[in-house]
């Protein structure tokens, strides 16, 4: 136990391979440009007006969850109305509508209000984008113009899951990387399938691509476990069973140096596994997930954790009426947990300047101390109404978030005198 814990001394957050580097104000794909949930944002200050922020513009963008990325000041995100999905290309500070793109789609609003939950990712001119029903574009992310378009159901020979698509693409080189029954690879220039891995029970989150030993590997969270797999084939390097009593293993690997930490709702939590070399049998995996912890202690239910300093904040619990949910800090290494909030719901947070940045299940935006010793709350806002499941995004000087029917907004946030 010991030497997997001092393994961990370097802290290497796995980044994407990508062609062009976004600048410090952009945001380009779902958790960010180093997908770590963290904000480089410095400059705003917890000094709140004493009747909360006001917006700077407010749009309706249609029932979903998929959250905001922005490029060039151009903010790209997706929603459902009327059987038609549609992606979004908004100005930035004022809210305009510079192009949209619709077609239909499934709403799938099984026990929750349905609609996409995966975010379009932007490279370069092209962003790409994932429908609830498994509908995958590439547009220029200027023009909208369609570029290609593919249909991963008729790809991949697999159904609707049950609460649909909604892993965010994964971009390593010239790849998109799924999770959605199988792992797949496409081209992102021309929407060619790569591959495609064998089918297995389908997960609700995001792949990661990380170096191991000078070698690329994906790591993935689906219904039957966890899964280590080739970048260049799909094929299965390490597994370790890890299933949900409900089929709902929703959230993405954290990936730190060769330490894989995983998280899932109900009474299930979370573990933290060592990649490590497999036995030398001839039938056996060159490697295998060791386990250094489990615990019920951190149980994300669809949000992920963010590890930040060398701790995970989250929220331990599930949305499901009645059910307690926490806000936790837990120390990433041990499991030790630090503390406890409740009172935020099945919420979701950023990171920006040390600080958390949490919108809470019924709306109420909150700043607190990104810190181990104890819950420090900074400030509290209204921010929006209804059921709030997105991460909200700190960028510019304002924060943007939105709620399950397509309420977003944008507020000013004071500057730091």
């Amino acid at each position: 136990m010991n030497s997997l814990i001092r393994g961990l001394a370097t802290v290497a957050v796995c980044v994407l391979l990508q062609p062009e580097r976004p600048s410090a104000a952009d945001w380009p794909q779902w958790m960010g440009p180093k997908l770590d949930g963290i904000s480089l944002e410095r400059g705003w200050s917890t000094d709140w007006p004493e009747d909360g922020l006001r917006p700077v513009w407010t749009e309706d963008v249609g029932i979903g969850f998929s959250s905001i990325s922005v490029v060039d000041g151009r903010l790209y995100t997706m929603g459902h109305a009327d059987g038609q999905e549609t992606v979004w290309c908004l100005k930035e500070e004022t809210g305009e509508q510079l192009w949209s793109h619709e077609y239909p789609a499934e709403l799938n609003a099984n026990l929750y209000d349905g609609g996409p939950g995966a975010t379009p990712a932007v490279v370069g001119n092209l962003v790409y984008t994932l429908s609830v029903d498994g509908q995958l574009h590439c547009l220029h992310r200027v023009t909208g113009a369609v570029l290609w378009q593919r249909n991963l159901q008729e790809d991949l020979g697999v159904a609707l899951h049950e609460w649909g698509f909604n892993g965010s693409p994964c971009i390593l080189g010239d790849h998109l990387l799924f999770e959605c029954g199988r792992l797949a690879a496409y081209n992102r220039m021309n929407g060619e399938l790569v591959w495609r891995s064998e089918e297995h029970r389908a997960g609700y989150g995001s792949v990661r691509a990380f170096l191991h030993n000078g070698r690329s590997l994906l790591a993935s969270l689906d219904n039957d476990g966890i899964r280590i797999s080739a970048a260049s084939d799909g094929s299965t390097i390490a597994f370790q069973e890890w299933k949900s009593p409900f089929g709902t293993n929703s959230t993405t690997p954290i990936v730190v140096a060769d330490m894989i930490y995983i998280s899932t709702g109900y009474n299930v939590g979370c573990g933290l596994f060592h990649l490590t070399k497999g036995s030398s049998a001839a039938d056996s995996p060159d490697l295998q997930l060791q386990e250094v912890y489990a615990s019920k202690r951190m149980r994300n239910h669809f949000n992920n954790s963010i590890l930040y300093e060398g701790n995970l904040y989250g929220m331990d619990g599930n949305s499901n009426l009645g059910r307690v949910v926490t806000l936790t800090c837990m120390d990433f290494r041990t499991g030790e947990v630090r503390w406890k909030e409740r009172g935020l719901g099945c919420g979701s947070l950023m990171i920006a300047d040390g600080k958390l940045i949490i919108l809470s299940e019924g709306g109420q935006l909150v700043v607190a101390k990104a810190s181990p010793e104890s819950y420090q709350e900074l400030a509290r806002s209204d921010f929006l109404e209804g059921r709030c499941w997105t991460m909200p995004l700190l960028l510019n000087g304002h924060v943007i978030g939105r709620n399950a029917s397509g309420r977003l907004v944008r507020a000013k946030l004071p500057v730091d005198q």
